[in-house]
């Protein structure tokens, strides 16, 4: 499908007042956006939807007005003006002269460094930063407007007219990004918390928590940057703007626990509280948590059906509709738990490959006990070290140590809130259950994930390591052969993963089974 004629004028640099040397476009299912080197521009696109009404020019200029107002409490020095999208004697340009043909939000353009959500994947976002944020979003929250028609949001009806309708529109997708017992249960804990918490709901109402919120607080929407700048509110349905405060800075906090910091949530929600010192708002917390979690996920459903999604937008979609899903029923089912995840199986099975790619998607942290092997002897982990069966750095008693070390920092992970894969052979039963006791110490979920190939994929995945690059493994055929003789069986619940096919359809496989519940 084509861009329309006006949106491809906009891609010739002679159209742009500050004539830059290159423009790039980006298009959500809503709005075209356009980078310069200094600025961002949105434009609105001509679309109606239930929830959304941009279907003339006066209702775009409108809503590019209150984009603009709206922002501007949490992000004063991001959006700077509406722009006219002219048509003269120079054709089409944005700020130009002639007549009117379109609107578009005229943003300063942030550094991508600066942003939390790219902070949070380079593991640079710190303890101060995140009360930091807190801070400034518990200040808006106290100074933010209420009114008598703003409140009527906050009431247990209007709340659970949000709720049912978000079931409603997550029905068709359970077998699919959900499973039906997490749907049966998230939807039975939500009403059930609605019905015995009417006072709760109607005494926050009286007391003045429902306001003018921000409606989208995560780590996408945040820069630290010029102190912190929280932005891209929602101008078009103050259904979705106006809640309880809690339900606003609840979204952040879901958000970084889906990244799986959760260190960093404990930080979070005890600033905010501690700013606004609202008692009371700290028994909602939970429930906010899950309604944006399934919020999330159902946004990942829609674009499983929009014709502009590409074919890996799609799988990307799946799997975080399913991430989202997961973490609302932890929410839902006694709140938020990291997972202590043991993947084990002989060599050639794919572990390491399979654990990368769950860590790059999932956020799950990752130990090999490779890795931790070699670090324990000085050795740099790509450094090949051939030793014979049980001897060398492979002794017994050097085996011990290595799952020792890697079993705590397991536990050390796990106990900080965090998700964390161990990735090892564990053919000793005595160390499945050494994780698992940690696990369950540090009130962590505990699962075991089974690689299981064939043998000819094995030996020929092991013949080939050695001229592997980056391979930190060292374990060859004859290794193989002997390990398979002392894998002790484990009887416990586990999904038993078979690795022999392409490595995204094992990924997606993995992502389905461990997530489903």
């Amino acid at each position: 499908m084509g861009l329309p004629h006006l949106i491809e004028a906009l891609l010739e640099p002679r159209a742009w007042p500050e004539r830059p040397e290159k423009v790039e476009l980006q298009q959500t299912h809503i709005s075209y956006l356009f980078f310069t080197p200094h600025y961002v521009y949105k434009v609105k696109k001509p679309v109606e939807f239930g929830f959304l009404d941009f279907g003339t020019l006066e209702k775009r200029f409108y809503f590019c007005r209150e984009e603009v107002r709206l922002n501007r409490r949490l992000a004063p020095g991001v959006y700077l003006d509406v722009v006219p999208i002219t048509s003269g004697k120079e054709g089409i340009t944005m700020g130009g002269e002639g007549e009117v043909l379109e609107y578009a939000v005229k943003m300063k353009r942030l550094p991508a460094e600066t942003m939390l959500e790219v902070m949070l994947e380079k593991e640079s976002v710190t303890g101060p930063v995140i009360q930091r944020v807190a801070e400034a979003v518990a200040s808006f929250h106290k100074k933010a407007e209420t009114s008598g028609h703003i409140a009527e949001f906050g009431n247990p009806g209007m709340v659970k007219n949000n709720t049912d309708e978000n079931f409603a529109q997550t029905r068709d997708y359970i077998g699919r990004t959900i499973t039906k017992e997490q749907y049966d249960d998230i939807s039975s804990y939500t009403d059930g918390f609605l019905s015995s918490n009417q006072g709760a709901f109607l005494s926050r109402v009286e007391g003045g928590f429902i306001k003018d919120c921000h409606g989208d607080i995560h780590s996408e929407h945040i820069s630290i940057s010029d102190g912190i700048q929280i932005y891209d509110c929602i101008e078009f349905n103050e259904r979705f703007r106006f809640s309880d405060v809690v339900a606003d800075a609840a979204f952040l906090s879901m958000d970084l626990d889906f990244h799986n910091r959760h260190d960093l949530t404990r930080l979070y929600d005890d600033a905010y509280f501690s700013s606004t010192g609202d008692v009371e708002g700290r028994r909602l917390l939970d429930f906010y948590k899950c309604y944006r979690a399934f919020v999330r996920g159902k946004v990942e459903d829609f674009k499983l059906m929009e014709p502009e999604e590409t074919d890996e937008d799609k799988r990307e979609a799946l799997l975080k509709a399913r991430l989202y899903f997961h973490l609302a029923h932890l929410y839902a089912t006694g709140g938020f738990r990291p997972t202590l995840l043991v993947l084990r199986g002989f060599p050639g099975t794919g572990k390491s490959a399979l654990a990368g790619k769950i860590s790059h998607k999932t956020g799950f942290c990752v130990h090999s006990s490779d890795k931790i092997r070699k670090a324990l002897f000085g050795i740099p982990p790509e450094e090949r070290r051939i030793e014979p069966f049980e001897e060398g750095i492979y002794t017994p008693e050097a085996t011990e140590r290595t799952y020792t070390e890697l079993i705590e920092k397991g536990f050390n992970l796990a106990e900080s809130g965090r998700s964390v894969l161990l990735d090892a052979t564990f053919s000793k039963l005595k160390y499945l259950k050494s994780a698992e006791k940690k696990a369950k110490a540090s009130g962590a979920l505990f699962k075991v994930v089974e690689c299981v190939a064939g043998e000819d994929v094995i030996k020929k995945r092991l013949l080939g390591r050695p001229s592997e690059e980056g391979a930190v493994s060292d374990a060859g055929w004859e290794i193989y052969r002997k390990q398979r003789k002392l894998f002790e069986p484990f009887e416990g619940p586990k999904v038993v993963l078979e690795t022999d096919g392409p490595p995204e359809e094992v990924f997606d496989a993995a992502i389905e089974r461990l997530f489903s519940g």
